[in-house]
């Protein structure tokens, strides 16, 4: 079967720089080892697979593969995913309610040609353990004085576990270097996908961000983090009043991105430029 699949790039408007994101439309057979096999072979932090909604109220099921295995939720594979459905559905100015093992999320989507602006409500914050300072900047390569005096390390997740780790200032952000070994051994018992390094001005609304995770065999370095930008926010939310935040990330990767964040009753909203890089079908 010849199924349709776009390629994008998420927290950007310009082509090859943000998140790469594959989305293969019309995934209702496929199983799950096939999914992880194509998110395999596109080497990409995730691949999401389109299917038709198993809850009410939805409008499709956004199931999202990373390459060691499918997670229960994302951020620039949501605003991605929503793009490339409202492309296929011809429908440019739309809200959808996707579904994901998280929850059911609203994202809004405005089409503009090949570019798109999208915006997803992330889950109600839930706020857990602070690990020490010690312990999350040895994982990161670093001393306990890089550390943010006053912001402590804490997961927090709004559709995904994440651990924020505020340092001192940017010089600390640009010395990280975690270790394969240092960060299985801090996430795992943390039950956390991601650690969020951030060099952040609470009362500005700004934020520099490096976010790595857990490959099939090393390190993964992200180039835009959003399901860990809106728990960032919810994290300044509670100890500074930050209510919006501005956070760029992936300029040492030669991907810069830019992720817009705001508070919205009662959870982060997600926001940020789409753009389409190319497309075709995949015959699996």
């Amino acid at each position: 079967m010849r199924r349709p699949v776009t390629w994008l790039d998420v927290f950007t408007s310009t082509p090859l720089t943000g998140n790469q994101l594959a989305v293969v439309h019309d995934a209702d057979d496929l199983d799950e080892a096939t999914m992880l096999a194509y998110a395999r072979e596109t080497r990409l932090s995730e691949t999401t697979f389109v299917q038709r909604a198993t809850k009410p109220g939805a409008d499709y099921f956004n199931r999202i593969f990373t390459m060691s295995g499918e997670i229960r939720f994302a951020g620039h594979p949501s605003l991605g995913t929503a793009v490339a459905v409202a492309r296929a559905r011809g429908e440019d100015h739309v809200t959808y309610v996707q579904q994901t093992h998280a929850g059911q999320q609203p994202v809004e989507v405005r089409l503009d040609g090949d570019g798109a602006r999208a915006s997803m409500l992330q889950e109600p914050p839930r706020f857990g353990p602070e690990p020490s300072r010690s312990n999350v900047m040895s994982a990161a390569g670093l001393g306990e004085r890089d550390a943010h005096p006053d912001l402590p390390p804490q997961v927090v997740w709004t559709g995904m576990a994440n651990l924020i780790a505020p340092l001192r200032d940017r010089a600390a952000l640009e010395l990280v270097a975690p270790t394969v070994t240092a960060l299985r051994n801090l996430l795992v018992p943390l039950d956390a996908l991601v650690l969020y390094l951030v060099a952040v001005d609470p009362h500005e609304g700004t934020a520099r961000a490096r976010g790595f995770f857990l490959g099939l065999d090393a390190i993964i370095e992200d180039p835009a983090t959003g399901s860990a930008a809106g728990p960032l926010l919810a994290y300044l939310r509670e100890r500074a009043g930050t209510r919006s935040l501005k956070v760029r990330q992936g300029d040492d990767m030669a991907r810069p991105s830019s992720i817009d964040c705001s508070w919205a009753d009662d959870r982060p909203r997600v926001a940020g430029n789409v753009v389409v890089v190319g497309g075709g079908h995949l015959s699996i």
